[in-house]
């Protein structure tokens, strides 16, 4: 094992840091730590797979600051949701630098870092550039709504002489997007510190300048995504990686590579740009985006796979008058007001013209060659439809590969990478396995869990019931399921739905049908709701997407998991059936390789909630038949923790029983 620059080894850095916490020290915790140094030793990329209660963020950060201190050179940590940035940077890294700085050559220094629109933009608030809203055209109506954002566009502008940081997420209480866009840039419609009147009080600079000259360097996956995928290096340079909560790196990489135009923002655009050029120029825009507008409002949303003339020759109206418009906006150096203004201006116009580009190019090849996905979605707002054109990468693998891994050593980690036992999964969809002398160098190292889950969690498969229907509640026997495994674990129930609509829908009737209180997801914020559930062990807490990932309720609170159905994603996704299609062109299964893969992480998610700590007792009930029927049932039940497994009723309601009488008798 590698020293550190004063010889003390990462494990012994580890047993320090782990005693001054009070902790115990933990096998897969050691062995994670190690393998993380060998990786960056040997310039290998590892994938850890670390279950709940390993403790991985110290397993990861004891190594990453021993090598920070050692290279006087940066190591980036990249994470999915804000409740672990705020995690690491509130709690994890000052009391591991505490603990650690008298082993170490001196105090590691760490710093949070956001993509610029998280900050206020000084210029943009005191030089006026903020008077004419960007919001939709129905809100510039909205007598209320335009009241609203005067109102917290006063308090920002207020907030901006009292924060330190001009950080979004430390404005209490916040305010919407549109209101915080008053006040912010991206990194795009920047003027630059060097022209701008606020350059040296910039609140987003201060904040590089701080992640520069720090060992580590929180920030999230967007922005990572933004650094590989644009020219402008938007982190700090480094040669070292880490990726925690790496099962949502595709998505969020892919959401960041994926264009799209709408009405909104179309017209944002033209606002933008009508004030700095002629009106015949302008009027020329607003002719092509009213044609555009029209088409795909009446257009049939889902996957397009073939371009037709009258789609295309607007397309091309809206790039070429985009183009025209931008080459017509005075761009030379003037005052930063203007400046500003004419910098978002063009900025929009790029981006219109580039997305309107990219999706005319995308059909030039034949549909196994293109690297593209476009289809038109239809959603409401406020009781109306609305139209986007939407883009997106076929697979972001490439993109990672060749602007990720090959410019860093990365480790990648999350108490869920396997899928149906494998890191293969994973891998190709990172990038990491093209193929033959194309792989880079990596492995997989699966750590476990602290946890004895066969002892400690049944895995109960509803084998008997009918497969799941349409029926946004589920089937009468569903229900019925529903009813009596609550009734049994005494409430201290999570339910994960795969929509809103049957979470919303099943506790309206359970409500009827149970002496204990059920919430659901969408009554209150959901940190509020978990917190009510956490506090009464009566209550049961139903929602969708955000509790499968986001909820950490250990002790009696938490007995039983009820997953409704399948989590496989909607048959009708377009970029999904696009990659089902992709693979099964090239020989392969892409039902198992897309559909199911997706399914099986965000069921080991969902289970995952389950076990929180060494004492904790329950059970996880998949009220779905096909789990035990269909032949790709053993497939999902291998990417699932080892629970002990059965599809009898009768004996897990006498489980539950038994642990509620339990916990009843210890309160």
């Amino acid at each position: 094992m590698t020293p550190t620059a004063d010889g003390t080894s990462v494990t012994t850095l580890l047993a320090t840091a782990v005693a001054a916490l009070g902790g115990a020290e933990r096998a897969g915790q050691v062995e994670m730590a190690t393998a993380v140094e060998h990786a960056f030793d040997a310039g290998e990329h590892l994938a850890v797979q670390a279950g709940t209660g390993t403790g991985k963020s110290l397993a990861y950060l004891v190594p990453a600051m021993a090598r920070a201190l050692q290279t006087n050179r940066p190591v980036v940590v990249s994470t999915a949701t804000i409740a672990l940035q705020r995690q690491l940077v509130d709690r994890d890294l000052p009391r591991l630098a505490d603990a650690l700085t008298p082993a170490l050559p001196r105090r590691p220094a760490f710093a949070l870092l956001k993509g610029r629109g998280n900050y206020l933009c000084l210029n943009k608030i005191h030089n006026g550039t903020m008077s004419e809203p960007d919001a939709p055209q129905e809100e510039l109506f909205d007598a209320v709504a335009t009241t609203t954002l005067g109102r917290d566009v006063k308090r920002l502008t207020e907030w901006a002489s009292d924060t330190e940081t001009g950080d979004r997420d430390e404005l209490t209480p916040g305010v919407p997007d549109r209101s915080w866009g008053q006040v912010s840039v991206s990194a795009r419609e920047c003027i630059g510190a060097s022209r701008c009147t606020y350059g040296a009080d910039c609140f987003a600079e201060k904040a590089r300048d701080k992640a520069g000259s720090s060992d580590i360097v929180v920030t999230n996956h967007a922005l990572l995504a933004i650094d590989a995928i644009s020219d402008v290096n938007v982190l700090p340079e480094h040669d070292l990686l880490i990726v925690d909560e790496a099962h949502e790196l595709v998505d969020r990489v892919t959401s960041v590579a994926t264009g799209e135009l709408s009405a909104t923002s179309l017209g944002v655009a033209l606002r933008r740009a009508s004030r700095l050029v002629e009106p015949e120029v302008a009027q020329r825009l607003e002719a092509a985006i009213a044609n555009f507008t029209s088409v795909i409002y009446e257009a049939e949303p889902g996957r397009i796979d073939t371009l037709d003339d009258e789609l295309a020759t607007y397309l091309t109206a809206i790039r070429d008058a985009a183009d025209r418009v931008r080459t017509s906006i005075d761009t030379s150096p003037s005052d930063p007001k203007a400046a500003s203004a004419r910098t978002e201006a063009v900025t929009a116009l790029l981006e219109v013209s580039d997305i309107a580009s990219r999706v005319l190019t995308s059909f030039g090849p034949a549909i196994p060659d293109r690297t593209d996905v476009v289809w038109l979605d239809h959603d409401e707002v406020r009781g109306a439809k609305r139209a986007i054109l939407r883009v997106a990468p076929l697979s972001v693998s490439s993109l990672l590969r060749g602007r990720l891994f090959e410019n860093s050593t990365v480790v990648l980690t999350s108490a869920t990478l396997t899928v149906g036992g494998t890191f293969d999964a994973m891998a190709r969809d990172w990038g990491l396995v093209f193929g033959g002398d194309n792989d880079a160098m990596w492995r997989g190292l699966d750590v476990g869990s602290p946890f004895a889950h066969r002892t400690s969690g049944i895995l109960y498969v509803a084998a008997h019931l009918p497969p799941p229907g349409r029926d946004s509640a589920g089937s009468a026997e569903q229900l019925d399921e529903i009813e009596g495994l609550i009734t049994a674990a005494g409430g201290r129930t999570l339910g994960l739905f795969s929509s809103m609509r049957a979470a919303k829908t099943t506790a309206e009737l359970m409500r009827d049908r149970l002496d204990t209180p059920v919430l659901c997801q969408g009554e209150d914020t959901t940190s509020a709701l978990v917190r009510r559930f956490a506090e009464d062990e009566a209550t049961s807490l139903f929602g969708t997407l955000s509790l499968w990932q986001g909820v950490d309720v250990p002790g009696a609170s938490l007995t039983l998991v009820i997953i409704d159905r399948i989590p496989f994603p909607r048959p009708d996704d377009p970029l999904v059936t696009a990659r089902q299609r992709a693979i099964a062109a090239r020989g392969g299964n892409g039902f198992m390789a897309v559909a199911a893969s997706h399914a099986a992480l965000l069921l080991a998610q969902g289970a995952g909630r389950l076990l929180r700590s060494v004492e904790d007792r329950g059970v996880v009930a998949v009220l779905d038949s096909r789990m035990a029927t269909a032949r790709y049932g053993g497939y999902l039940r291998a990417s699932l923790p080892p629970f002990w497994a059965t599809t009898d009723s009768a004996r897990v309601r006498g489980a539950l029983e038994r642990l509620s009488a339990a916990r009843d008798s210890l309160s």
